[in-house]
């Protein structure tokens, strides 16, 4: 999933990364090492308690031979691997064993990183043997084994964790990149919106004896910068005045309104067929005709040469059905989500159809979409 992103939002990606992997990496030290600690004492609690139990097996068979005369076998002590023994008279030498340390005879228990010893006097001079003394071979392989293990387990952990991580701050930003290339080209597109109707109002308004041709174009210009402004107004600050509320009939205004985009319909030579009943609704008027024009503009941006719209008011439904380019089936449940354009046919900046949304939803009005590539698209509106 890659994703180029800006000085910005690298900052953030890496800086949201660095403190997931900075706390998950604390965490799972101090997890890892009391889990280390933990283990460590119960290997050698266990191996303790194994060293007990051969150095008091020996004292009970060299108290066992001493007492019945036999013979006590210290080779089968002396040739294990897994540990050195030594035994001592009562002046603390050597009597015989395979165990070459230094140590003292004042405890009956020594560990350090390197050696495990312990001393048993049980024997109580049965035999001459008074101490012995037994050293463990195997525990700091173990604990080796148990560092390794955990390094491994913390290395395999953490590389999990730092991709889901590197996923994650990926699965974040995805949606604040879209959002911004969003902006980016609704920007690039606003702009180029205005630039048309500027551009028109500087060429016709060029001279002193403006034809009345020059005069059509002013005002047509002059009206879609009105409406541009309009609905980036609407979009933005529609919270800011407070709207009046009165009932009024939709067919006078729709008739008002179709007139003034009579210029557009007659560039396409598009057939315009009305079928308007009388219907009030309380509904601010603005509002209504927002929504009117921005969806029988579409209706003649998206249409064919030659085309035709048919205009529907009766049963509390207003219909506006065109014989246009259509909208893919995949995309109608996209076509009211601001700044989104399901083509770049025409012009426009994805606002259109979400402020048809935004009033719907502010006046209960449901509205269906049916369309059919290069058919047409029909809008119902239910009141």
């Amino acid at each position: 999933m890659a994703i180029n992103l800006t000085s910005s939002e690298k900052k953030s990606f890496f800086s949201f990364l660095a403190l997931y992997l900075g706390s998950s990496f604390i965490l799972m030290s101090i997890s890892l090492f009391f889990y280390y600690q933990n283990e460590k004492i119960l290997y050698i609690d266990l191996v303790k308690s194994n060293m007990q139990n051969i150095v008091s097996k020996a004292s009970n068979e060299i108290i066992v031979s001493h007492m019945t005369d036999g013979i006590f076998d210290k080779n089968r002590y002396l040739n294990n691997q897994d540990y050195k023994i030594a035994f001592y008279d009562k002046d603390k030498r050597l009597l015989f064993g395979n165990l070459e340390e230094n140590f003292s005879f004042e405890h009956n228990f020594y560990y350090d990183e390197d050696k495990l010893l312990i001393l048993d006097s049980s024997t109580v001079g049965h035999l001459g043997v008074w101490y012995i003394v037994l050293k463990d071979n195997s525990l700091k392989e173990k604990i080796s084994k148990l560092k390794f293990n955990i390094v491994a387990i913390f290395l395999i952990f953490y590389s999990i964790i730092a991709l889901v991580g590197w996923y994650l701050a990926k699965l974040f930003l995805k949606p604040i990149k879209e959002e911004r290339e969003k902006l980016n080209n609704f920007i690039k597109d606003t702009t180029h919106e205005l630039n048309t109707p500027i551009s028109a109002l500087i060429m016709s308004s060029d001279g002193e004896n403006l034809t009345k041709k020059q005069l059509e174009r002013i005002k047509f210009s002059a009206k879609r910068v009105s409406e541009i402004y309009k609905d980036l107004t609407y979009i933005f600050l529609e919270n800011i005045e407070k709207k009046s509320i009165e009932k009024i009939d939709l067919s006078e205004i729709i008739k008002d309104e179709i007139c003034h985009f009579e210029p557009m319909c007659a560039r396409k030579k598009l057939n315009i067929s009305l079928d308007l009943q009388e219907f009030n609704y309380l509904i601010n008027k603005d509002d209504f005709i927002r929504l009117f024009n921005n969806l029988f503009s579409n209706a003649i941006k998206y249409n064919k040469i030659d085309g035709k719209i048919e205009i529907v008011l009766k049963n509390r439904e207003l219909i506006i059905k065109d014989s246009g380019i259509g909208i893919p089936k995949d995309k109608i449940k996209d076509i009211f989500n601001r700044y989104y354009r399901a083509t770049n046919q025409s012009g426009g900046f994805g606002l259109g159809l979400n402020i048809v949304n935004m009033i719907c939803k502010t006046y209960n009005i449901k509205i269906e979409v049916d369309s059919f590539e290069d058919k047409g698209t029909t809008f119902k509106l239910i009141f």
